[in-house]
């Protein structure tokens, strides 16, 4: 802070300087004019002291953004000549505008990128990807201040090497018409009339031509991917999607109510993932492992505490029935009524616009399409440890069938990951009466959430009866005598620590084994390979979505970043529009305010950021928290443990991101998504009439605790003041 007041110091006693000693007079044509006859002789008696001087000066007025550098460039050629006046002209400028761009980043980009982290994240992104582009049309065209210019780019992203050189090339066609014109000076009226309107518009051209040539080569580049392949002329549809979870049901419902020719392709059961494995099972498991715990805990309702009696078969078989009453929703009956054409077989390239379907009946078919859209999913991943296969393992979309026909919950389950999937189930099983121990090799739970969530989570599940082991690797599975067991390595745990050891083996004993620890995409099987497809984790794409093959997009858990089916569903409409429109206008898939929520009991919802990446992004935020404790829904149904924490800026109602963690967290958190999209904030959620008593008046709540937060003292001590006097 001392190093930045004392540099803003430093430039003002320069820049009071220069106006205080009349330089800025010298600076003008008149002023130049009246001076040349001195500068010739001074030239003659030492040109190397006042190339030397006159090239410290042009730095000077162009770092200081002073007025002058037009009229300085000018100089150069009346005194050096066209080409020496060019050569110290151009590099005294670059420098110039660099010391200048140098000093705005130093004192302004730190404060921006606080107040302004959204917009100024989304400028850097565009300057990393065509920056140089943008600050050459700029420099090429003069009616930009070039010192306005240097003070801009300063607060982007964009590196100093690459805007000096940028500087350096992109100035020159306009220093040199200057120079040029220096060297006519005594013929010059007015600076306005070096810059003719024709040569303006040329610069202009000239400024659009990177532009245009990128685009020219970006079009070229994308052909070139096409050259071994030969276009159909006739397409047998205007669109395929593979795959028939959330992002390819989603594309291909688009698909068909914008008429287009769709046909949708799935080898497995409609409705992908989340349907049959993910979403609705595990939420109808933990529904009711809920009812189960709230009978055990009956005194909290004034009822008695009574151990719940319940076959684990028909639990799983409440799960089934439950998929199968949702399953209508994505059937084949239903798309095709939609106007889809499903076909259930396994889709592979043959080119860019063919696809073959090895189809479930045993035939095959082959389509083509102007458009192809890979919405394949993901599966749950499996780690290399030695001896999981030999032992045994379920995921979480094997666990379904594996255990329909248990009497009973597994005895001794282990939970090998700590993220949203494994914590979730985990809980789930303990309320049911298994004995359950969670792995996590990591310092904690749920690792993407704030630490005290995680603690918070912990704790839960802790009272849940799961044993949770946090900083525990699983090194390998093995059996002993008809026995199974996980052998884990304790690391930096306290008990390790003080009997000096660094590791320590430890073997837990298990009926079963979840494997919880991600999910990878599913890229293995449809010929992305031979197509030279990037695929090393996920499909490599665009913001539009698009492949290497602009007429093939992909969508959903296979492109990632963010694997919900809800996200799935987003993309899946950029998907479907670019595909079918993209050639007359395209859409960048919009980021902004992705939500989840994590369904342990109390659920964990967040959008946007939250206090550990606020404080990596090195934003000037602060928090407003609300507890549960103090609604009274939550209170009476004894389900008050739990906070809404929104991150805003500081002195801010913006909303940057928020936290909640309560029994209905998902349901409560629409309004703060809504809010963000659309930028609103916590002023006018406190300014709208909530329902009472509901759970969604916590978001009012804490609206509230802001305001009071940032009540206008001043005003109000005032306000006392006029009461009082009112009081006689």
């Amino acid at each position: 802070m001392i190093k930045r007041i004392f540099l803003i110091l430093l430039i003002l006693v320069l820049a009071a300087s220069f106006f205080y000693f009349d330089l800025n007079e010298l600076l003008t044509l008149e002023g130049l004019k009246g001076s040349m006859n001195q500068f010739d002789q001074y030239k003659e008696q030492a040109p190397w002291l006042v190339i030397g001087g006159f090239f410290l000066i042009y730095i000077l007025v162009t770092a200081l953004s002073l007025p002058g550098a037009a009229i300085l460039t000018l100089a150069a050629g009346a005194l050096f000549g066209l080409w020496q006046g060019l050569l110290v002209a151009s590099f005294a400028s670059s420098i110039g505008a660099t010391l200048a761009f140098l000093t705005s980043r130093y004192l302004l980009r730190d404060t921006i990128k606080q107040r302004f982290p959204e917009r100024l994240a989304a400028i850097d992104a565009g300057v990393e990807k065509e920056g140089g582009f943008y600050l050459f049309t700029l420099r090429l065209v003069p009616i930009f201040p070039f010192f306005l210019i240097n003070l801009l780019m300063g607060v982007t992203a964009i590196k100093a090497r690459t805007f000096y050189w940028v500087s350096q090339i992109g100035m020159l066609a306009g220093t040199f018409v200057f120079v040029n014109a220096g060297t006519q000076l005594a013929q010059i009226d007015s600076l306005s009339g070096i810059l003719s309107f024709n040569l303006i518009v040329s610069f202009a051209l000239l400024g659009l031509f990177p532009l245009i040539a990128k685009g020219i080569l970006n079009m070229l580049k994308k052909r070139r991917v096409y050259k071994n392949y030969t276009k159909p002329k006739k397409f047998d549809r205007n669109m395929i999607v593979i795959g028939a979870g959330a992002g390819g049901l989603v594309t291909s419902y688009i698909a068909a109510t914008v008429r287009a020719k769709v046909t949708l392709i799935e080898a497995g059961e409609m409705g992908g993932d989340c349907l049959n494995y993910g979403c609705v099972p595990s939420k109808a498991l933990i529904k009711s492992a809920k009812v189960a715990e709230q009978m055990r805990h009956g005194e909290r309702y004034g009822l008695e505490n009574t151990s719940p009696e319940f076959s684990f078969k028909n639990v799983m078989s409440r799960i089934h029935k439950v998929i199968a009453d949702i399953a209508p929703n994505d059937s084949v009956e239903r798309y095709t009524d939609l106007g889809v054409e499903v076909l259930k077989g396994y889709a592979k390239f043959i080119d860019p616009w063919t696809v073959e379907i090895a189809l479930n009946d045993g035939g095959t078919q082959r389509l083509t399409a102007r458009s192809i859209v890979i919405a394949t999913g993901a599966r749950p991943f499996v780690p290399d440890l030695p001896g999981l296969e030999e032992t045994g393992y379920v995921t979480s979309d094997t666990i379904w069938n594996k255990f329909t026909e248990l009497e009973e919950a597994p005895k001794k389950l282990v939970v090998l990951g700590g993220g949203p999937i494994g914590s979730e189930l985990a809980q789930a099983f303990a309320r049911l009466g298994s004995n359950v121990t969670q792995i996590e090799r990591g310092t904690r739970l749920m690792k993407k959430e704030d630490v005290e969530v995680s603690e918070f989570a912990q704790k839960v599940l802790f009272e849940s009866g799961v044993n949770v082991l946090t900083v525990h690797q699983a090194i390998r599975c093995e059996a002993r005598d008809g026995k199974k067991f996980i052998i884990v390595e304790a690391q930096g745990d306290s008990t390790v620590k003080k009997s000096g050891i660094d590791k320590q083996e430890i073997a837990i004993e298990y009926d079963e084994l979840l494997c919880a620890v991600g999910r990878s995409a599913r890229l293995e099987g449809y010929g992305l390979e031979a197509l030279g497809i990037e695929t090393e984790r996920t499909i490599e794409t665009d913001d539009y979505l698009e492949t290497l093959y602009p007429n093939i997009y992909a969508a959903g858990d296979v492109v990632g970043p963010y694997q919900f089916t809800h996200v799935a569903s987003h993309q899946a409409w950029y998907a479907a529009v670019n595909g079918l429109f993209g050639h007359l206008k395209k859409f960048k898939v919009d980021y902004r305010v992705i939500p989840w929520t994590t369904f342990i009991d109390p659920e964990v919802a967040r959008v946007g950021l939250n206090e550990q990446e606020a404080i990596e992004k090195g934003i000037d935020f602060e928090i407003t928290r609300y507890d549960f404790k103090d609604l009274d829904r939550a209170v009476t149904e004894s389900a008050n443990d739990g906070f809404i924490k929104v991150i805003t800026p500081k002195g801010k109602d913006k909303i940057l991101g928020v936290t909640i963690v309560a029994e209905h967290a998902g349901d409560i958190m629409p309004e703060f998504i809504l809010a963000m999209k659309h930028g609103l904030g916590l002023n006018k959620i406190l300014g709208t009439i909530h329902m009472y008593p509901t759970w969604a008046e916590g978001n009012k709540y804490a609206a509230g605790e802001w305001k009071r937060n940032h009540a206008p003292e001043t005003v109000l001590n005032l306000l006392d003041k006029y009461h009082t006097w009112r009081r006689g």
